[in-house]
């Protein structure tokens, strides 16, 4: 999967009351999310580590932005002087926990990229594989 690079905000990345603009992941790393977002909606996830993850801030009141495939980040500071990073991953049905990584120092976004870009690919492969099926499916009962 190809990432498509996006240009930076002008805004703060942390204050920023627009969910639609674009953020990279590393600028958000070192604080608190906003009070007024879930987390942060990634889609694509590029493949080497050292390559800039994309993202958006997305409220509880924008749940149609959550397509299967979508990971949901968040994070919150650890009793340590961390972060504790959680991701869900959105399914066809339903949200389920993907991974969390308790006590986070620095720039966590290559400690999480391994996994985040195998999930996505790994969902946008079954994803073909099912479409496959429904074709093939449904050829054999014509």
């Amino acid at each position: 999967m190809t990432c498509h690079p996006r240009t930076r905000p002008a805004a703060s990345p942390i204050n920023s009351s627009d969910s639609s603009q674009h953020l990279l992941l590393s600028d958000l790393v070192h604080h608190r999310m906003p009070p007024s977002v879930r987390g942060a909606l990634l889609r694509c996830v590029p493949p080497h580590p050292t390559q800039p993850i994309h993202t958006v801030w997305i409220s509880d009141l924008e749940p149609e932005r959550l397509h299967p495939g979508s990971i949901l980040l968040s994070w919150e500071p650890s009793l340590g002087d961390g972060m504790d990073v959680t991701a869900h991953l959105r399914l066809a049905s339903a949200e389920v926990l993907l991974a969390s990584w308790p006590d986070l120092h620095g720039d966590w976004t290559a400690v999480v990229h391994p996994t985040l870009h195998e999930v996505i690919g790994l969902h946008t492969a079954l994803s073909i594989a099912t479409d496959a099926l429904h074709v093939a499916n449904h050829l054999a009962t014509r």
